[in-house]
């Protein structure tokens, strides 16, 4: 086996050189976008070269284009050189009032317009200058999440999906179907012979991206008859208004999408197994001043939100508080996959 050469005898400015080339293809357009000289951007491509035994970027016409083990490369050096930029942010005492920090969330926009905003609205109260961008998944995102959630922060995921990493269980949902409100072939209930007959919307369905209740719906003898697939919660209602489709939504955005008006929600003719959302994240962040603080805020948030729903008498099924994890988590801020659930 060849030995690895040192750390020491590798020039790490070329690793942001090889992103720049990457990701402009272009030897002006990376020069200019570290504010190098041409003649310099391209003697880091020489070296480059050099050391890859590979051109990474060939001509073809007036354009250049990526060589397949720079494809290969285009998503690692991406991971490499935000690991490298976080290795030298990182400070002794991280003061968030004062923080400029960016935390990066994958997830639905169900999650996003549910845990994602109020989590939003508490860490802009407490350090203000700190940013969280919130990025919609894929399949594709989900299938290589471990290698994902090296360079971003967090997922926001139900069980059910992703295993064997470090997370915390944040809140149960319910399911509701959704129908037009101008739908008179039902009524204020539902039978199990109304879901096999209506046409359905569904948000997802493939065979690595589902809903677990279009699963439970399959085992209980219902193959709907799908019209539409529309992978976002929040598109639901227009496809559903003025139609005699149906879909099947969680609760927590049922009233977001009835206040868009044309769509109202029905209690399901069974017992949808719950949602149990959790936030998910790289074995590398678990001891991470900045990144526990950013954990708390989705705690904290997640029992504010349910403390509301509880005094506006509108969860469906008692759960345990969330209060009692947020004092756990407090004493116990290294949480693993062998988190509690709630």
């Amino acid at each position: 086996m060849a030995e690895k050469p040192p750390l020491s005898r590798l020039d790490l400015n070329l690793l942001t050189a090889l992103d720049a080339l990457l990701t402009e293809r272009s030897v002006t357009r990376a020069a200019q976008r570290l504010r190098l000289s041409q003649p310099a951007l391209s003697a880091s491509l020489a070296r480059l070269r050099t050391h890859f035994s590979d051109p990474i970027l060939t001509r073809r016409g007036h354009e250049y284009e990526l060589t397949p083990l720079a494809i290969r490369l285009l998503e690692h050096t991406s991971i490499a050189l935000e690991m490298a930029r976080r290795v030298f942010e990182s400070q002794t005492e991280w003061v968030p009032s004062t923080s400029t920090r960016e935390f990066s969330v994958y997830g639905s926009d169900y999650g996003f317009a549910t845990i994602g905003q109020a989590v939003s609205k508490l860490a802009a109260a407490r350090a203000p200058a700190v940013k969280l961008r919130f990025m919609l998944h894929s399949p594709q995102i989900i299938e290589n999440i471990e290698e994902r959630l090296r360079s971003t922060d967090a997922l926001l995921l139900p069980h059910g999906f992703v295993a064997d990493l470090p997370h915390l269980t944040l809140n149960k949902d319910y399911w509701v179907v959704l129908a037009a409100t101008s739908n008179n072939s039902i009524g204020a209930t539902l039978s199990m012979a109304d879901m096999a007959a209506a046409p359905w919307v569904y948000t997802y369905q493939s065979r690595t991206a589902f809903t677990s209740v279009s699963q439970q719906l399959q085992h209980l003898g219902v193959e709907p008859r799908v019209e539409a697939v529309v992978e976002s919660f929040l598109s639901l209602a227009p496809f559903i208004s003025g139609t005699r489709r149906l879909a099947m939504v969680q609760s927590r955005l049922a009233d977001l999408l009835v206040g868009m008006g044309g769509v109202r929600a029905i209690e399901p003719p069974f017992d949808p197994t719950p949602i149990s959302n959790a936030l998910w994240w790289h074995p590398i962040h678990t001891h991470d001043p900045e990144h526990i603080w950013m954990r708390q805020q989705f705690v904290e948030a997640t029992a504010c939100d349910q403390d509301a729903k509880v005094a506006a008498g509108r969860l469906q099924a008692p759960v345990n508080t969330v209060r009692y994890r947020v004092s756990r988590f407090r004493e116990s801020t290294g949480s693993t996959s062998g988190a509690r659930r709630i």
